[in-house]
């Protein structure tokens, strides 16, 4: 975790003073910090499927997160959506394999809508011809949240590992809102602090592997 946190801030100081070079290390870096993190995680008598589909992934946004270090050109902006769909498609199969439907699955699935709801009308206007593909994703990112608060929600599954899954869920969601707002509604000069967002919630998703199997 130090190791993540330092590089991360080393990151973020590239981003804001758009050292390309920079960040062209030590953001595919970060990931693979976070992705050495899950790797650490106990070794079991027999194979994780919970790990197997967190570091999938991991893997995924990995690659996500080198094609949006090209976002400026639609086609980049267009394979990292893509690729991290898919990574949160992976978790969400990861969540629920440890899901339970609560009332915390309800109040999320409230929650999500009403924010959703409010924040596409925010963005509408910006979206162009990105607004199929944005409401898409979204809505897969709140489903990885709703299975995360599912998880929570599941009397059977210890507290700590519920709250790392439910908070890194969390933080990659709004480490998302800021970066789509940032793109389609009104530009803010300090918005790569996003990723003290996505690299908290995804190390804490890497540190579920170390409790759920």
């Amino acid at each position: 975790m130090p190791l993540i946190t330092v590089c991360v801030a080393l990151l973020i100081r590239a981003e804001l003073r758009f050292d390309k070079r920079q960040i062209y290390v030590l953001k595919p870096l970060a990931t693979l910090l976070v992705i050495a993190l899950a790797l650490t995680a106990p070794a079991l008598p027999e194979p994780s499927p919970y790990r197997s589909w967190i570091l999938l992934g991991l893997a995924l946004c990995l690659g996500g997160d080198i094609a949006l270090m090209f976002q400026d050109r639609r086609r980049p902006f267009l394979l990292g959506l893509v690729l991290f769909l898919l990574g949160h498609i992976a978790y969400s199969v990861a969540f629920s394999l440890h899901a339970g439907i609560t009332g915390w699955t309800l109040w999320a699935l409230l929650l999500l809508l009403v924010a959703g709801l409010a924040f596409y009308r925010l963005i509408a206007a910006g979206l162009g011809q990105m607004r199929l593909p944005v409401i898409l994703y979204f809505l897969v990112i709140s489903l990885m949240v709703v299975t995360a608060a599912s998880v929570a929600g599941n009397p059977a599954i210890a507290r700590e590992a519920a709250w790392l899954v439910l908070a890194g869920a969390g933080l990659f969601y709004i480490s998302d809102v800021m970066l789509a707002a940032n793109r389609f509604w009104r530009p803010w000069k300090y918005n790569r602090l996003s990723l003290a967002f996505y690299y908290g919630g995804q190390a804490l998703i890497a540190l579920s592997t170390h409790q759920l199997a």
